[in-house]
C-alpha cells in the first residue's frame, strides 16, 4: 500500500485493508502515512512491516522510517521508495537507480502502475487505499513470491462503503 494520508484524506484505514494486512506474511507501505498512529497500527497488526517515509511525512515518521528500504524476500531483491519522478522515463531512471533490485514498490501518484523495465526490474505502485485522486476507485496491491520469483500480482479495489 501507499499514500494512506490518515487522518488528512481519510479518518482511518479501511477494514478491508486491515483484514488483508492480518492475512499476509509481509506488508509494504511506500510512504505518505501522514501520522505515526498509522505506522503504530500497521506494526501491531503485521507479521512483518516494511515501510518508507513520503513527502507528506513529518519528522517523527522520518526518524522511524528510511527514505529507501531494501530487503530480500525469498530470493527476490525488493526496494521500496515513495517517489520515482514523472512517469515519462521512469523505467530508465529506475533501472539506473536500482541496479541490484528485482522489484521496486513506489507510491506518490496514487495511480496504480505495473511495468517491467528493459533490464527486467518490476515496478509496482499500489495506488492509494484511501484517496483515489483521479482513479475510479481506491486500491492496494497483493503479490506472491513463489520459489524465489515474483508470482501473481493483483490490484485490489477498496470498498469504501464498509
Amino acid at each position: 500500500m501507499s499514500d494512506t494520508h490518515v487522518p488528512k484524506r481519510a479518518r482511518a484505514l479501511p477494514a478491508q485493508l486491515l483484514e488483508a494486512v492480518e492475512a499476509v506474511d509481509v506488508v509494504i507501505h511506500a510512504g505518505d502515512w501522514v501520522d505515526a498512529a498509522t505506522l503504530d497500527l500497521l506494526e501491531s497488526r503485521s507479521r512483518r512491516l516494511i515501510g518508507v517515509w513520503g513527502n507528506n511525512d513529518g519528522p517523527e515518521l522520518r526518524r522511524r522510517l528510511p527514505e529507501v528500504a531494501r530487503v530480500e524476500l525469498d530470493g527476490v531483491r525488493v526496494a521500496v521508495i515513495h517517489e520515482t519522478g514523472p512517469a515519462a522515463g521512469r523505467e530508465a531512471r529506475c533501472d539506473q537507480a536500482f541496479p541490484e533490485t528485482d522489484l521496486l514498490v513506489f507510491g506518490h501518484s496514487h495511480i496504480p502502475w505495473d511495468t517491467v523495465t528493459p533490464r527486467g526490474l518490476r515496478l509496482l505502485n499500489p495506488g492509494s487505499p484511501t484517496d483515489r485522486r483521479r482513479q475510479p476507485v481506491c486500491t492496494y496491491l497483493t503479490a506472491e513470491i513463489v520459489d524465489g520469483r515474483l508470482g501473481a500480482v493483483a490490484l485490489v479495489p477498496v470498498d469504501r462503503s464498509a
